[in-house]
């Protein structure tokens, strides 16, 4: 129940908070994959009035719809089992993962870059309009050698869409082979200072449709960054 609790205010309160309650609202649904059609009968309004609050079209929710959205998620996801609530619950972890959050709203990889002032590794040419809804700022050597499986599941918080960042890189060989073992699989990965990048690593990155950056900002400049966007 306290989890349940927990998730409610935190759903709310970024809702509230945010510049575009509507694309708010739309990253949690996506987030729980819910429908349109599914959180408007659970509503019990129109798809298209779901629809227009996520588009923009309707003026900001107030309050008491803000709670109603909420608690339909939340109904939602219980009714399917609650598999997104088990992963919200919070668990001592290794020490490996520097920072993590989501975005309040989908940003592009394009904008990422920019913000992370990170270049493209990639040899062909990937979608830099690809969406992301989270980072995972991570120490690759306590990774490598501490993780847990349980460890590694928590890497990607509430969606795989997301960038994850490791700090200590040499040729970012092991990084990669981590993420090509592990079933989910990130949006991006960012070296952060690496030595030199191994052309393996961009090689493992393409075939799992991962874009893979670099960039010189030091983990504790890039957390800041990130954790400001949250």
């Amino acid at each position: 129940m306290a989890v349940r609790e927990t998730l409610r205010e935190k759903i709310a309160g970024e809702i509230t908070l945010s510049s575009e309650p509507g694309q708010t609202i739309r990253k949690w649904r996506k987030l729980f994959s819910i429908s349109q059609k599914e959180l408007s009968e659970g509503l019990e309004v129109s798809p298209s009035v779901i629809s227009d609050y996520e588009a923009g079209r309707r003026k900001s929710p107030g309050i008491a719809t803000i709670k109603r959205v909420v608690q339909a998620l939340i109904d939602i996801e219980i009714a399917r089992g609650g598999e997104n609530l088990r992963r919200f619950e919070a668990e001592e972890d290794s020490g490996a993962i520097i920072s993590i959050g989501e975005f309040p709203t989908a940003w592009s990889v394009s904008w990422f870059m920019k913000l992370t002032e990170s270049e493209c590794l990639n040899t062909d040419k990937p979608d830099l309009d690809r969406q992301i809804y989270g980072f995972t700022v991570i120490d690759s050597i306590k990774a490598v050698t501490q993780f847990s499986s349980n460890d590694y599941n928590k890497v990607y918080g509430w969606s795989t869409e997301r960038a994850l960042l490791f700090s200590g890189v040499h040729y970012g060989r092991s990084p990669m082979i981590a993420v090509r073992a592990h079933p989910m699989k990130p949006a991006v990965v960012v070296y952060i200072q690496p030595e030199k990048v191994d052309d393996l690593a961009v090689r493992l990155a393409e075939l799992e449709n991962i874009i893979l950056l670099r960039t010189e900002l030091p983990a504790h400049e890039l957390a800041k960054r990130l954790e400001d966007y949250r």
